[in-house]
């Protein structure tokens, strides 16, 4: 049904919010800057293109364009402008996506009461407020008071400088029973939500007591910087030695990683992420200037942190204890990263060290040359830790390790870097390279690799390839949606084609999109995509809308081209009134009951459809 009515697709903001507010908001929020917070653009002749973070792919097909202001995915199909991303990406709704961008901006929005269109329940609300309150409390008493000495003692024992202390708001939970729900309390807090979020333990006789009392407290933060959970250490006896949140709504260990809100920034710059264990090793890396560390939250790597990480950076270096048990950890991590399309590289971490003594006892330069910039591509580390399988003293035990490591290096790519470590293998088990080639050779046969292959994560890929020429559409559908690509950047072409065709498109959302589009440059008199995406209420025309602003155009189209199309549209519309009115007279046939005419109308109507697909 074509929807005429403009006001219809007005998205209904209270009257405190003016339109012209939320264009200051859209318009000092640049869509490339917002969406590179969430994902690694790489420029590709006038767009930006990176991993979609709303589906799975290894292959970027996800389009920013700067010049339009809009986004949108050839693989999933979203699309919108930059408060659209924020409510996709966040699941907020759309005030929340408005405050986020105007913080961000500096532009002031009036207050509001926005509880019922918050995306966020009352009670997560509540752990959010009193972790944000526990948070400064821990912190305080940590910094300021003797209640937080002996924590603040232990960790200037460790190293770590005030500045770090403030940065990472790290804090202490006094060894009190029941410190931290008496705060709270007087805070108007209910105790059965803070147990809940697993700031107070519920015992087994129903009493309440501090979750961390006697530790030294590190807030873990979302990526909005928010404290959703807190890790503690203890600094005497308790068992266990380290201890988390509970899981929740807001935390899942599995998905977030410590120190990513900081790090972001970091990971960007340099291109490359740095994957720790734990809080200490982070907190000291970041204090020894390796800005762009992240750690996992006492389990091992996920296949969630592992794509989140991919969307960032290329490459990952992961720098994990150098014990067994960490160098088979640092295995099955760069086993995932690599699954999801990083490049890895293992941190030269030796002795059965760990990130955190090492700094303290060589230093930061030490940490930084010796550690991070020495660290191993995957393939020298996997030699290594290949090793261990094996007693490379006998024979048949190098065979197998050779043929183990061959059908490692047959899924490599690059013949460069194949040959590189076929030389090594040659040279240190004393095997001819034509061998070694040869074996290569047959197991990329087996694996149905037999030919070099392009790289197909690289963000060259041609435009083709980004969902274009995706689909073959019939040459009206093709001049519609062309026609409309042009009329999104250009007012005296939509012009002319409301007077000349006005909303006599064939495909029915276009149709729809056209009508609005008359309607917005009526108030607005200029060609703005993005905020016309904003005036539109139905996601499945967003979507539509920037998929065809996305498409390539001549900057210059001559006025027969303009011709052309709508031609082609006219001539699709002749056709189709043609087609009716034999199918009116076919049914008024069936009615006289003339069954021998319906059916010769019938054959006419197969016809005309043949003929004119013929030309078409």
């Amino acid at each position: 049904m074509l929807i005429s009515n403009y006001e219809d697709m007005v998205i209904r903001m209270p009257d405190q919010i003016s339109e012209e507010v939320i264009e200051e908001v859209r318009k000092t929020n640049d869509i490339v800057d917002v969406i590179g917070e969430y994902i690694q653009l790489k420029k590709q002749g006038r767009n930006y293109f990176g991993l979609c973070p709303f589906h799975g792919e290894k292959t970027p097909s996800f389009s920013v364009t700067q010049e339009k202001q809009i986004f949108h995915c050839f693989g999933c199909g979203k699309g919108g402008n930059v408060l659209t991303f924020i409510m996709e990406m966040e699941q907020y709704t759309f005030y929340e996506a408005l405050r986020l961008l105007a913080d961000k901006s500096g532009v002031d929005l009036p207050d509001m009461n926005h509880k019922q269109q918050s995306s966020v329940s009352q009670e997560n609300q509540s752990i959010l407020s009193a972790s944000e309150w526990v948070t400064k409390l821990y912190h305080h008493l940590l910094r300021y008071t003797k209640d937080g000495k002996e924590g603040y003692q232990y960790l200037k024992d460790r190293g770590i400088t005030d500045e770090t202390i403030d940065i990472f708001q790290m804090g202490f939970a006094p060894n009190v029973k029941d410190f931290t729900a008496e705060f709270l309390q007087k805070k108007g807090f209910h105790q059965q939500i803070l147990v809940k979020a697993g700031l107070l333990s519920l015992n087994e006789d129903n009493s309440i007591t501090d979750r961390f009392r006697g530790r030294v407290v590190f807030p873990i933060r979302n990526h909005l910087g928010k404290t959703i959970a807190f890790g503690g250490r203890t600094i005497s006896d308790q068992e266990p030695k380290y201890l988390n949140s509970p899981e929740s709504d807001l935390f899942q260990k599995g998905k977030i990683l410590y120190n990513f809100d900081l790090s972001k920034r970091y990971i960007r710059k340099q291109s490359e992420a740095v994957l720790f264990e734990g809080y200490m090793d982070v907190i000291t890396a970041y204090q020894a200037g390796v800005k762009n560390a992240v750690a996992t939250l006492g389990t091992s790597l996920t296949e969630a942190q592992a794509r989140l990480l991919r969307r960032y950076v290329d490459t990952v270096i992961i720098c994990y204890d150098a014990d067994e048990a960490g160098t088979e950890a640092a295995y099955k991590a760069a086993v995932l990263l690599q699954k999801a399309g990083s490049h890895v590289k293992i941190a030269n971490m030796q002795d059965d060290r760990d990130p955190d003594d090492f700094i303290r006892e060589f230093g930061a330069e030490a940490f930084q040359d010796q550690v991070i910039k020495s660290s191993l591509p995957f393939t020298s580390f996997y030699m290594k830790y290949l090793k261990k399988d094996y007693n490379l003293s006998l024979e048949g035990d190098r065979i197998q390790y050779i043929e183990k490591l061959l059908e490692y290096l047959a899924t490599i790519e690059s013949p460069v870097e194949r040959e590189y470590y076929l030389k090594e293998i040659g040279d240190s088990y004393n095997v001819s390279m034509d061998s070694l080639k040869q074996e290569i050779l047959t197991n990329r046969e087996k694996m149905g690799l037999s030919k070099d292959k392009i790289n197909k994560n690289s963000y060259t890929n041609k435009t083709s390839e980004h969902g274009y020429t995706k689909k073959l559409l019939p040459a009206f559908h093709n001049a519609e949606r062309q026609l409309l690509a042009y009329m999104l950047q250009d007012v005296s072409i939509t012009d002319k084609v409301q007077e000349e065709i006005g909303a006599s498109f064939n495909i029915e959302e276009h149709k729809v999109i056209a009508t609005h589009l008359y309607a917005f440059y009526e108030e607005h008199q200029q060609a703005d995509v993005s905020m016309f995406v904003e005036m539109l209420t139905d996601d499945r025309l967003k979507r539509l809308v920037t998929d065809i602003a996305m498409m390539p155009l001549h900057d210059n189209i001559s006025n027969d081209e303009i011709n052309d199309y709508i031609r082609n549209i006219r001539a699709e519309n002749s056709n189709m009134r043609d087609i009716q009115s034999l199918k009116e007279e076919q049914k008024l046939a069936e009615q006289q009951n003339d069954p021998i005419k319906a059916a010769k109308i019938a054959m006419q109507i197969i016809e005309h459809q043949r003929q004119w697909k013929s030309i078409n």
